[in-house]
């Protein structure tokens, strides 16, 4: 395995980046500890505990609006298989938030991505001069960060997320075309 970053490694990126931090995600769940008792909370149908709102708050207002407030962009395109998975769709149901602190959030049909031959592991990119290229545990945990600055790879990986980006449907839009996409229920 090669050497990761995480923690405050980690979280530097998001600080530091001077124009844009891109994202691609491919993964039909992510796992987190701390969002473990919201996913439940949403597949059950009950109402949005307070508490985890207020735990991505930093993230929101003093990550996201603050690089968007600064001219910095924040994008990224989430591959999705149809109908979404219950991860995907409590990502969906979340996603609003983000959007609103002025990150542009895409989503692209994984056939759709497929046949664009695009790759199936997520990474973020900075600058689109460093990428990110992360790693997860077989249960869906993100373990770290590779970091890549080699031209070639990152300049790679930069194409693949135009290419993305271009046949990728704006969240308000891809929500708007099957609401239901977002609530426990699903498609």
């Amino acid at each position: 395995m090669p050497d990761l970053i995480t923690g405050e490694a980690f979280g530097q990126l998001f600080r530091t980046f001077l124009r844009s931090a891109r994202r691609l995600e491919t993964r039909d769940r992510y796992r987190d500890p701390e969002e473990d008792q919201a996913l439940a909370r949403f597949m059950a149908g009950s109402p949005e505990s307070p508490g985890y709102l207020a735990s991505r708050d930093y993230w929101l207002n003093g990550t996201i609006r603050a690089a968007v407030d600064a001219g910095r962009r924040f994008a990224r395109v989430r591959v999705v298989p149809e109908p979404p998975t219950p991860h995907l769709r409590f990502g969906l149901y979340h996603c609003r938030f983000n959007v609103d602190a002025g990150e542009d959030i895409r989503y692209l049909a994984r056939d759709r991505a497929s046949a664009r031959d695009l790759p199936d592991h997520d990474f973020w990119l900075f600058d689109d001069e460093r990428l990110a290229l992360l790693w997860f545990t077989t249960d869906d945990r993100l373990l770290g960060a590779q970091i890549v600055t080699e031209s070639p790879v990152v300049r790679q990986h930069a194409r693949w997320l135009d290419l993305a980006e271009a046949h990728a449907t704006p969240f308000h839009d891809y929500l708007a075309a099957a609401p239901a996409r977002a609530t426990p229920g699903g498609v």
